[in-house]
């Protein structure tokens, strides 16, 4: 009687255990979201160590909305692209301009923000200026002009260390995008130096900035696109935004 009853249960268990025709579904692998760590107020780390940002709440939003577990990991700004095109991360959560280049390494999704750049340097300085060292980013469109323009440059790793290159007197003027430019104004020796903005208006300066996508991950991009359509009706794309940045950037 006892082997009857356990050769029933066992019965009713099994087949509970594999669903779906038998199958039991491994659980989806983690997605790997790649961030800059010091470039605020896009991306940075807060008084607790936690990444945050405008560009980082945006993937974390995304995440969720696709119901997808991420995992999140820093590079530098010239190592954060070649990390997703080499498939060693499936989504830069950065803004990246799609430049003609780019397209042939990355997927892109839908622009999720529209991107100015400044030169920031004293009223009487013009950019392109001889004698004029210009602080950039390394790897950045900011850098990527400066050296085609021919200008002497001073790089940094990140948009965190714009303000002491400037203090410090390593540059005397900086190409940045206009979020970075709006942090600047926050740190009181910075403002000192009385540096005006001037919008640059070339086409490799300005523009959507995206999301990149690993071109190993095709499918992603769909999701991500229809996930940053449905946080924007939703509301929550308009939190974030308000969170982290004084004026509307959709």
């Amino acid at each position: 009687m006892l082997r009857g009853l356990l050769l029933s249960l066992l019965c009713f268990v099994v087949p509970a255990a594999g669903m779906s025709g038998g199958r039991a579904h491994a659980a989806e692998p983690a997605l790997r979201v790649v961030v800059l760590e010091n470039s605020p107020p896009m991306s940075y780390r807060d008084e607790t160590g936690q990444l945050t940002g405008f560009s980082v709440e945006i993937a974390r939003a995304l995440c969720q909305e696709i119901r997808a577990s991420c995992v999140f990991d820093v590079a530098a700004q010239e190592a954060l692209l070649d990390t997703v095109a080499q498939g060693k991360a499936d989504i830069a959560a950065a803004a990246v301009f799609a430049n003609p280049d780019r397209r042939g390494k990355l997927l892109f999704a839908k622009p999720y923000y529209r991107s100015l750049s400044l030169w920031l340097g004293r009223p009487d300085v013009m950019p392109g200026r001889a004698g004029v060292r210009v602080a950039v980013v390394q790897g950045s469109a900011q850098e990527d002009y400066a050296r085609k323009q021919g200008w002497a440059i001073h790089e940094v790793r990140s948009n965190g260390e714009l303000a002491g290159s400037l203090v410090g007197g390593e540059a005397q003027a900086a190409l940045v995008p206009m979020t970075s430019a709006l942090q600047l104004q926050k740190n009181d020796p910075f403002r000192r130096l009385g540096l005006a903005p001037t919008v640059l208006r070339a086409p490799e300066l300005s523009g959507d900035a995206s999301f990149g996508i690993s071109p190993r991950r095709p499918g992603l991009r769909e999701e991500i696109d229809a996930a940053l359509d449905r946080i924007k009706r939703n509301g929550t794309y308009d939190r974030i935004n308000s969170r982290f940045l004084p004026f509307r950037v959709s």
